[in-house]
C-alpha cells in the first residue's frame, strides 16, 4: 500500500517501512526538509525519484549491505591503495561530489534521480553534519568519491562516481576501514558491490541494527 504525505512540516511522519509495496514504494509527497529526510533514514526509508514525479518514498524489503568484516580488496587494489597513487579527503568537497554524481553517465540508465532539489536538501543534511562526503584527488584534481548519510553508526551511502579507474572503490574502502560502522548501507544489489563483500539482509535485520542506539553523528 502506498501512503500520501503531508506537506504540514508540523506533523513529520512516515508510515512503517513493512508497509511498503513489493517494490519498495511506501509513500508519496511531503518535502525534503532536513527533520523529514532524518526521520526518514532513522526508519530506513530514503527519497527516490525523478524532475517530472512527485517526492517518493522507499522501504525496500531486502536490502543490500557491506558489513566491515566482510570487505573484500583485490590485490591489484592492495597495491593501489599502498602505492599513494590518491590523495582521499572527507567533507572537503560535498557539493563538487553530488554534483559529478549527478552528471555522470552511467549504464542503462536515462537521466539522474539527484535532481536540484535534491543537491539543495542533501547539502542542508551536509551543514547539519548527518550528510558527509568522501572524496578522491588525483594530481589535484577530483576523479571520484562519493556521498551520504550517517545515522546510527550506519552509513546510507546515496552515489558514487570516478573518472578515473578505482578512484570511487578507494573511496568506499577509505569509508568502511576508517570510520566506526555497522555496515554501509549500499541500497540495491550490483555485481561491483557484491565482488567487495556486499550482502542481502531482510528488512527486519536491518532496522533491528539501524535502530540499536539513539542517533549519532560522523
Amino acid at each position: 500500500m502506498v501512503f500520501n504525505l503531508d506537506f504540514d512540516s508540523s506533523r513529520v511522519s512516515f508510515p512503517h517501512p513493512e508497509l511498503a509495496d513489493d517494490d519498495g514504494l511506501l509513500a508519496i509527497g511531503g518535502d525534503l526538509s532536513v527533520d523529514r529526510l532524518i526521520l526518514a533514514y532513522e526508519n530506513g526509508i530514503f527519497p527516490w525519484f525523478s524532475d517530472d514525479s512527485p517526492i517518493m518514498w522507499y522501504a525496500p524489503h531486502e536490502r543490500f549491505v557491506i558489513f566491515p568484516e566482510n570487505l573484500k580488496i583485490s590485490k591489484s587494489m592492495r597495491q593501489t591503495l599502498r602505492s599513494n597513487k590518491f590523495k582521499i579527503t572527507v567533507d572537503q568537497a560535498f557539493i563538487e561530489v553530488i554534483e559529478n554524481c549527478a552528471k555522470i553517465n552511467r549504464k542503462d540508465q536515462d537521466g539522474t534521480w539527484i535532481t536540484a532539489d535534491m543537491i539543495h536538501a542533501y547539502s542542508e543534511l551536509n551543514k547539519v553534519n548527518y550528510a558527509h562526503s568522501i572524496e578522491v584527488w588525483y594530481n589535484n584534481e577530483l576523479v571520484g568519491g562519493l556521498y551520504g548519510i550517517y545515522i546510527n553508526q550506519v552509513f546510507c551511502g546515496e552515489s558514487m562516481f570516478s573518472t578515473v579507474s578505482d578512484a570511487s572503490k578507494a573511496a568506499l574502502i577509505y569509508l568502511i576501514t576508517h570510520f566506526k560502522l555497522k555496515f554501509v548501507d549500499c541500497q540495491f544489489h550490483t555485481p561491483h558491490l557484491a565482488s567487495m563483500g556486499g550482502t542481502s539482509i531482510s528488512q527486519h535485520e536491518y532496522l533491528s541494527i539501524l535502530t540499536e542506539q539513539h542517533a549519532s553523528k560522523l
